[in-house]
């Protein structure tokens, strides 16, 4: 060994170096630093699929809210012109020239079906969102306390046999006869309720993961009910929440669009009352385009609503993360 030292040319005291011990840094643990929303992120966009899906989210959303705010649409600009009613996409254009508004043909006042559609839009999507946040708010919050707090639970379930048992399609119906047909009356109608359910489904969740030790130990230092729903448990249920949101948002756009369509829907020319004041013309020859037109718009924006939402939920659940 001594003579291989010797043929390097370098001393003992080159190669080798004394290393002081350290109790304190014997202990230190050295890991890469996790980030659980960046996990999340890099799952959910390893799969191209997604990658696509969102870009035509965003792509909807977008144009949804841009396009009327940079465009004016008068939907009775043409009603007096009868030769500018129901036109089919190339008999639009050949009559009004070549432009964005007339690729989708023409409604029965003579306006443009895309500008119709893309205004439409913009309604029922804000209408979607505003109802998901409250519902989705209101839900999470109280299923979180019902599920820990025994006497909560009493109350609620006393509260959800009554709610549940009562239509929702019929309770919001009735709210719209009562009320004006208007953008808020159908946001209460669907929010007035519609927290229950995914109330007790936080609630099932909660209740199975209330019992473990690291919550027995919370609760036996005074720790709160709340502050342990919140900090100890909704934590764990990111996954669970962000797939229940999938559904959600979709499920306010189809109610809307159902309750229009058999005369019960918003004031306001929202997808589902284009498809609805179209529909004669889903038989009529020629006239095809003014009611496929919205229904095809609405079904992209639920189907892509929820695929991304339940794909970003299974991208939430940390076993995904390995």
């Amino acid at each position: 060994m001594e003579q291989e030292i010797a043929k390097l040319g370098i001393s003992e005291e080159e190669l080798f170096s004394r290393v002081d011990h350290s109790a304190l840094d014997s202990e230190k643990i050295t890991a890469p630093r996790y980030s659980y929303w960046q996990s999340v992120f890099r799952v959910f966009f390893r799969k191209k699929l997604n990658i696509v899906i969102l870009a035509i989210l965003l792509f909807v959303i977008a144009f949804a809210y841009i396009y009327p705010s940079i465009t004016e649409y008068e939907r009775f600009a043409n009603l007096l012109d009868s030769t500018a009613k129901h036109l089919s996409p190339a008999k639009a254009i050949k009559q009004m020239g070549l432009s964005i508004h007339w690729i989708l043909g023409t409604g029965a006042a003579g306006q443009s079906t895309f500008d119709a559609i893309w205004n439409g839009s913009r309604i029922s999507i804000s209408l979607a969102f505003i109802c998901a946040a409250i519902n989705m708010t209101i839900g999470v919050i109280i299923g979180s306390i019902w599920g820990f707090s025994k006497k909560v639970d009493m109350v609620m379930n006393e509260v959800y046999n009554i709610l549940t048992n009562i239509p929702y399609l019929v309770f919001i119906a009735v709210m719209v006869m009562l009320f004006s047909a208007s953008f808020w009356t159908m946001v209460l109608a669907l929010t007035a309720t519609g927290w229950v359910g995914i109330a007790y489904f936080i609630r099932t969740q909660v209740v199975i993961i209330r019992d473990r030790e690291y919550n027995l130990a919370s609760k036996c230092l005074g720790t709160s009910t709340f502050k342990i729903a919140m900090k100890n448990i909704l934590p764990f249920m990111t996954s669970v929440i962000v797939t229940l949101l999938a559904t959600e948002i979709p499920s306010y756009i189809s109610y809307e669009v159902f309750l229009a369509y058999i005369g019960m829907g918003l004031s306001e020319m929202s997808l589902g009352r284009l498809i609805f004041e179209a529909e004669s013309a889903m038989v009529t020859p020629g006239w095809q385009f003014e009611f496929w037109s919205p229904v095809a718009i609405a079904s992209i924006i639920t189907v892509v609503l929820y695929v991304v939402g339940q794909n970003l939920g299974d991208a939430s659940d940390p076993r995904t993360h390995m």
